[in-house]
């Protein structure tokens, strides 16, 4: 009976994290309108930032939480890969990828995005200070940041499609 239960949890939190799970910025999550907290996270090399920085470059920026053992996150960030160029161009837009990969599993990472040529601003948050501070249980997680630095759109999980919905959100910020 125990391996039973057992099965049913593990399947219902599988399917919990590969589904899209919310639309826009859950009411006890991120409240819309705040900003990144003042937190460091590091670069791929090690070199510490704030993550407010990121916040900070009067562009739109998306900022995507992911994990190298993350199914969803790596087909999110490769199908975003297709449209990235042309948002940049169309909405002057960033996107920041950070793993929550601990510290077991930090030295796959760099290896792990050389090998998919994702061409995105890689940062780690491998204690998850970042991740906790903004309410981030389950990647992948996106969050949307108008030029001003707001969190004006928050998205969990990933279904094919959700880059469409993500660029909507874009072209609503600039009034398109």
């Amino acid at each position: 009976m125990r391996l039973i239960i057992l099965s049913v949890v593990f399947m219902f939190c599988i399917q919990a994290n590969a589904t899209d799970t919310s639309k826009l910025v859950p009411k006890d999550s991120i409240k819309k309108s705040s900003t990144l907290p003042s937190i460091e996270v590091k670069t791929i090399d090690g070199k510490k930032v704030n993550i407010q920085n990121y916040g900070k470059t009067g562009k739109i920026t998306i900022i995507s939480f992911w994990a190298t053992w993350c199914g969803p996150c790596i087909k999110e960030l490769d199908n975003i890969i297709d449209v990235y160029e042309d948002w940049q161009k169309k909405y002057g837009c960033e996107l920041i990828a950070i793993t929550i990969d601990d510290s077991r599993n930090i030295s796959k990472v760099k290896p792990f995005v050389d090998g998919r040529g994702w061409p995105y601003t890689i940062l780690t948050d491998e204690n998850k200070d970042l991740a906790r501070a903004l309410n981030v249980n389950n990647p992948p997680q996106v969050l949307l940041l108008d030029a001003n630095g707001n969190i004006v759109y928050v998205h969990n999980g990933y279904t094919e499609g959700s880059e469409l919905e993500l660029e909507e959100q874009m072209k609503k910020l600039l009034g398109l």
